[in-house]
């Protein structure tokens, strides 16, 4: 049978960390928790579930998430975040995945997103395939935000939904938005990104089309009006702020 380490990164998860963890019960053999400063209960609430709760200061999401897995005991591990869920179906698919011998080094599934009190079935959010489980000596995380598993071949791919409760309101969203879009643009820029202007001006307007109609967005009713508007805020404050960075180093150089 495949042992299977569950990994979790954590700050101030008190609110969502208990449904994630029962949710594992019975699937994983055991449970990481990597917290960066929590000061609610997060810590009590990982160690009252039996999790092996560690300390790290805060880098970023792939190292925070590649660390949790060296903290495995396992050679299997599966990264979820606080903030998810194991559905039903997915649980039943990790069992019958855990007894018999794998095809792949890397395993995806499906992610259904809770938003603002109802599931999001189109605007580009579903099925948003996550590839989670992982033999870990052969993928490791990647990216400063919206980090991704590197890796060779083929994925494999499991039933079943994880489930993602995402905001809870449009202000925090409107918080979220922001604080990715400051750290894609510093990524961009890292990377040799200078172009910003053109993009403020025509990738936003682009964004939001193709979320709203291309991705069925206009099929969430107002939700997916929501969030075609976030993503395409997304993309200008991202520019905006590529922008900045360009300017600032330009006036350095002066």
């Amino acid at each position: 049978m495949n042992r299977l380490s569950a990994c979790l990164i954590t700050l101030n998860e008190e609110h969502d960390l208990p449904r994630a963890l029962a949710s594992l019960e019975g699937i994983a053999d055991e449970v990481i928790v990597v917290d960066s400063g929590s000061t609610d209960r997060t810590a009590s609430i990982a160690r009252e579930h039996g999790a092996a709760f560690f300390e790290r200061g805060w880098t970023n999401y792939s190292e925070q998430k590649n660390f949790a897995a060296e903290c495995a005991q396992n050679e299997w591990v599966f990264s979820m975040d606080a903030d998810e869920e194991l559905s039903s179906a997915l649980q039943t698919s990790l069992l019958h995945w855990k007894k018999h011998e794998p095809q792949s080094s890397v395993y995806e599934m499906a992610r259904k997103t809770w938003y603002l009190g109802a599931w999001v079935k189109h605007s580009g959010w579903y099925p948003d395939f996550q590839r989670r489980l992982y033999r870990r000596n052969k993928a490791q995380f990647s990216g400063i935000i919206h980090e991704a598993l590197r890796f060779e071949g083929q994925p494999g791919r499991l039933a079943g939904d994880l489930l993602h409760y995402t905001v809870r309101s449009l202000a925090e969203h409107e918080q979220k938005v922001e604080r990715y879009a400051a750290l894609a643009a510093q990524q961009m820029y890292a990377a040799g990104e200078r172009s910003w202007r053109s993009a403020v001006w025509f990738a936003t307007p682009w964004s939001w089309f193709q979320n709203y109609f291309l991705r069925g967005g206009f099929l969430d009713g107002y939700r997916g009006a929501l969030i075609a508007q976030m993503a395409a805020r997304a993309v200008r404050i991202k520019y905006e702020n590529l922008g900045q960075l360009v300017r600032a180093a330009g006036r350095n150089r002066e």
